[in-house]
């Protein structure tokens, strides 16, 4: 059997981003205590879920992806305690051109590259078109110490489309950081990643902030959560208030066997598809 442990974290926003950069370094080094070997933080990690406004200020958290402070200090520490991590930022390509990413760092300490938000949301408190501009570099997976690993952010999740180009190309664990609220997308959180885990077949960890920022009215419910390729929890949900480091063992060999008795890969379609393709 092969296990991966995995780790997930959810934190409040503490109120400035070097603490919050601190406070995620303590929870990576807590869980290499448990022996974790792949972990991912929350979306936009050491800010507050600035979408809730639109202020140019918040331009400033932006930092360049991979040549940044954060991304190296990130190395370093990834290098020294053996582990994958997938760092979810806010990326600067150039002054003007701003992306929602998360840089993908191997166990030692190597940058592999990075996925940037396909879909960008621009509603009440979610405003983040003001912020970002959508992904351009398809869905990459990335073949690392553990396994081959995919990322998919946020708002991303409800669309399926990416969650299938993830699993054709190879990803055995996908992680869905976020920053989702109480309310209407509360249920959907229940649905949609056990659900697109069960349909490409590989496990996804999701995760999501907690408490109300100063910034708005938005109250994140946390419930991170790992779900295996049959859309079953691994375990329990995190806390829907609290922060918590949850870590959980991964089978990855529950993968080949999962499809090879369902067999969704086999039975697609895709000559079938053609409004999808077109549209």
């Amino acid at each position: 059997m092969t296990t991966v442990k995995a780790a997930l974290v959810q934190t409040a926003w503490t109120g400035d981003k070097e603490s919050m950069i601190d406070l995620h370094e303590q929870y990576m080094r807590e869980a290499a205590a448990q022996g974790t070997q792949v972990m991912c933080f929350q979306e936009l990690f050491y800010g507050p879920y600035f979408c809730q406004v639109q202020d140019a200020a918040f331009y400033d958290y932006a930092e360049s992806i991979p040549d940044g402070p954060t991304v190296k200090r990130f190395q370093a520490l990834a290098a020294e305690l053996g582990m994958v991590l997938v760092l979810p930022m806010y990326e600067q390509e150039q002054p003007g051109i701003l992306y929602n990413t998360a840089a993908v760092i191997d166990a030692d300490g190597s940058y592999l590259g990075k996925y940037r938000k396909t879909h960008i949301p621009q509603v009440k408190g979610f405003w983040e078109k003001f912020y970002f501009r959508p992904g351009n570099l398809g869905f990459p997976v990335f073949d690392t110490a553990v396994g081959k690993v995919g990322v998919y952010i946020c708002y991303d999740r409800h669309f399926p489309e990416g969650w299938r180009e993830l699993g054709l190309a190879g990803a055995q664990i996908v992680f869905n950081p976020s920053a989702t609220s109480r309310g209407l997308s509360s249920y959907l959180w229940d649905i949609e990643q056990p659900a697109a885990a069960c349909a490409n077949m590989y496990y996804i960890g999701a995760i999501n902030r907690v408490g109300i920022e100063p910034l708005g009215d938005n109250d994140f419910y946390g419930t991170s959560y790992f779900v295996n390729p049959r859309g079953q929890y691994v375990d329990e949900r995190a806390s829907n208030e609290n922060e918590e480091l949850i870590v959980r063992d991964l089978d990855l060999d529950a993968i080949e066997e999962t499809r090879n008795q369902w067999a969704f890969y086999r039975d697609r379609r895709p000559d079938m598809y053609t409004t999808i393709a077109a549209n």
